[in-house]
């Protein structure tokens, strides 16, 4: 039986640190009672009023224990593919004892920052997995007059930013310096890791209420739209960043890193093929290549395995409107990083300064995106922007086509919750299409251009 159903609200404010003392952890039990995030159903409108509660639900840990993946994290590590991986790498651990594993499967934590309450590692990624540590703020913030700035001071994560969000989630949906999945988990069998914050955070399901949208807030109905903006470019910066780590590494090129489709599809004709369709023009006295062509991926010798742009592509349509001059120079520095990259023997430190110096860019549009005014006629550029670089984006692999369906549909979403245009019906129908197209389902068999084809449809279908 979980640890938190057996804990009350009384034994957490025992076990509560106080704040002098360095934060631990108390496992999701501590959250776990009915009087505070374990009920059963949300709490009415009139009782939240009444009693303050404009920041809760009061089912958070339900929906979580129910509903969400993140607390069955830990059990998929028994799993016959788990296994499988576990006798492929010949691991000194299980599974489920593996510290490359638990990192991102459990909240694993050394015995020193765990509080009293603490359960086990069977928990999954827990509520504090997310939200840090909570014994310095478990007691103070049921207290009415207690703020959520105040539960940062004490070491809660303040994931109401985006920007905050994002990188949270990235640690273990890209990887940090503790967390990696690289070519060698792949190819042992771990799904190689694919993110959009937006769309993975409406699937999770939600159990929290953003800033616009509680009692007596200002209603903020493109939130979704600037969490998109902002968390590609954090996913950005982080992917750089990974790049920089690998390539001061032992091993270099890391393929987890590039495109793995354009070595892992599916086997055809010459003449059926869309990569040899798609060709290796080499660029003109290093000029951009003309044409309907990609600028990137052209110039890159056949057998050259291409650097993965998905994190790229749709930060790429966002800048280019809100920072023109930023965007030019991130374009230029993608270019020549994409060039190291996909060669066969880069110079190692040449990428990771020009990753290190990209990053920085990346980190700078950061807060101008956080910050940014957003309405539905420049939702409708954005969707516009996307569906008009479809040949860009498409001849650049499966993962880049992959991310503009997830980015379309996160903006139409918004987009038509505002007025639904003339045709939603069709709109809504061809983005799904793109999404569950044989070519996402199945990406071996992916094909630029009957994708880019499928985009391009639904550009014809936007108002």
């Amino acid at each position: 039986m979980r640890t938190g159903l057996l804990l009350l609200v009384g034994s957490v404010l025992t076990f509560a640190q106080t704040p002098t003392e360095p934060p631990k952890f108390n496992g999701p039990g501590s959250c776990a009672s009915p009087a505070c995030h374990g009920g059963v159903g949300e709490i009415s409108p009139t009782v939240a009023a009444q009693q303050n509660l404009y920041y809760v639900q009061q089912n958070e840990y339900s929906i979580w224990v129910v509903k969400d993946k993140h607390a069955r994290a830990f059990s998929v590590l028994s799993n016959d593919v788990a296994k499988r991986i576990y006798s492929l790498m010949t691991l000194t651990k299980g599974p489920e004892q593996e510290p490359r594993c638990l990192g991102c499967h459990a909240l694993k934590v050394t015995d020193a920052e765990k509080a009293r309450t603490f359960g086990d590692l069977t928990d999954g990624v827990s509520c504090e997995s997310c939200h840090g540590p909570a014994s310095n703020w478990l007691g103070g913030h049921t207290e009415k007059k207690w703020t959520h700035e105040e539960s940062v001071k004490q070491g809660m994560k303040d994931l109401r930013d985006p920007a905050n969000r994002a990188e949270n989630c990235l640690r273990c949906h890209l990887g940090d310096k503790d967390n990696s999945v690289d070519h060698e988990l792949i190819a042992a069998g771990h799904p190689d890791l694919v993110f959009e914050l937006t769309a993975f955070t409406a699937a999770m399901p939600k159990h929290w209420k953003e800033a616009g949208e509680k009692p007596n807030a200002t209603p903020d109905p493109w939130f979704e739209v600037r969490e998109l903006a902002t968390s590609e470019a954090v996913q950005l910066r982080e992917q750089l960043k990974r790049v920089s780590r690998n390539a001061g590494g032992n091993f270099w090129p890391e393929y987890a890193d590039l495109d793995c489709f354009a070595c892992h599809h599916s086997l055809t004709t010459a003449e059926n093929s869309w990569q040899q369709k798609r060709g290796y023009p080499p660029l003109p006295n290093g000029l951009p290549a003309t044409g309907s062509l990609p600028p990137y991926g052209t110039g890159r010798h056949p057998g050259n395995p291409p650097w993965n742009l998905s994190r790229y592509v749709i930060l790429r349509q966002v800048v280019g409107e809100e920072d023109p001059g930023s965007a030019r120079e991130l374009e230029s520095d993608i270019d020549r990083l994409y060039g190291m990259i996909s060669s066969l023997n880069p110079d190692k430190g040449q990428v990771t300064a020009l990753a290190n110096s990209t990053a920085e860019v990346a980190a700078r549009l950061i807060p101008k995106l956080n910050t940014a005014t957003y309405d539905q006629a420049r939702t409708l550029r954005l969707m516009r922007a996307i569906v008009n670089s479809a040949d860009y984006i498409t001849r650049l692999g499966e993962r880049p086509a992959e991310q503009s369906a997830m980015a379309l549909k996160v903006l139409y979403t918004a987009y038509a919750g505002q007025g639904k245009p003339a045709g939603d019906a069709r709109i809504q129908q061809a983005i799904d299409g793109l999404l569950k197209s044989n070519y996402v389902a199945n990406p071996s068999a992916y094909d630029a251009f009957k994708f880019s084809d499928m985009m391009r449809a639904v550009g014809g279908m936007l108002p």
